[in-house]
């Protein structure tokens, strides 16, 4: 089996007013690719943390994080930030879009930062905010769309490098709950063509179409269950669109 992810006895330590926080205590799980996962817990579980590790945004005190074959403790600087855009899709509760560029303009960030943005670049960022159904916004700037389109447009922007899994942060924290089921929904075809997804959430009802929920409390894992009664909103295999590349699929 191959893997998008194996978290083996992690720990991360951070130095607080003169003692240390012990954010995550040998925590151990894997995420084969194609799989789904909730990461779930109480303030102060560690969740976030772990969701950072994961990004590359930060590397374990202790233990070893595997990326595909990569061990992220041994990586530089640069590798990371390599491993952050050419791997990795990020989705966060704050959308963090630009607000002076457009839908299109923000869709091709992240091409910007790899010096890929060509012709062809343009095009394929044109065909997937028409896949999350933006076409008739990519001119509009992000105070000129609402929550959900907002999310749809940092969705996008999280697929056009074309990445191994896409790692959610409270991806819909900051939406009603129809706006919820549409984000979600999304994720669920995304999932379908085989993208690995990872998403941190406090809400079950968010979890609960992931295909497993983990959850962590003070720093350890509580539980790894596969969630047998998955909500799908979606008819099964249900895709987007057949245009964007489904890697290990």
């Amino acid at each position: 089996m191959k893997y998008a992810a194996r978290i083996i006895d992690i720990t991360k330590e951070y130095p607080l007013k003169g003692e240390t926080v012990h954010a995550l205590r040998g925590v151990s799980f894997d995420v084969p690719f194609g799989d789904y996962v909730a990461i779930m817990g109480p303030s102060g579980s560690g969740k976030s943390t772990l969701l950072n590790l994961l990004g590359c945004l930060d590397k374990p005190t202790s233990g070893q994080l595997l990326l595909e074959d990569d061990d992220i403790g041994a990586l530089n600087d640069d590798e990371l930030a390599t491993v952050r855009a050419s791997r990795i899709g990020f989705v966060f509760q704050s959308y963090n879009l630009i607000q002076q560029l457009t839908v299109l303009e923000n869709i091709q960030v992240p091409l910007f930062y790899l010096g890929r943005l060509g012709a062809a670049e343009r095009i394929r960022c044109e065909e997937i905010a028409d896949l999350v159904g933006l076409k008739d916004r990519l001119k509009h700037r992000p105070a000129q769309l609402s929550g959900g389109q907002q999310q749809r447009v940092a969705i996008a922007r999280s697929l056009v490098n074309a990445p191994n899994f896409i790692l959610a942060d409270e991806a819909t924290g900051n939406l009603d709950s129809v706006t919820t089921e549409e984000i979600m929904g999304l994720f669920e075809k995304l999932n379908n063509e085989g993208r690995t997804i990872i998403m941190v959430t406090h809400e079950d009802e968010v979890s609960a179409h992931a295909k497993r929920v983990v959850r962590l409390r003070d720093g350890l894992l509580q539980s790894d269950i596969i969630n047998e009664n998955r909500e799908l909103l979606l008819p099964p295999n249900t895709r987007i669109k057949d245009t964007i590349p489904a890697d290990h699929a």
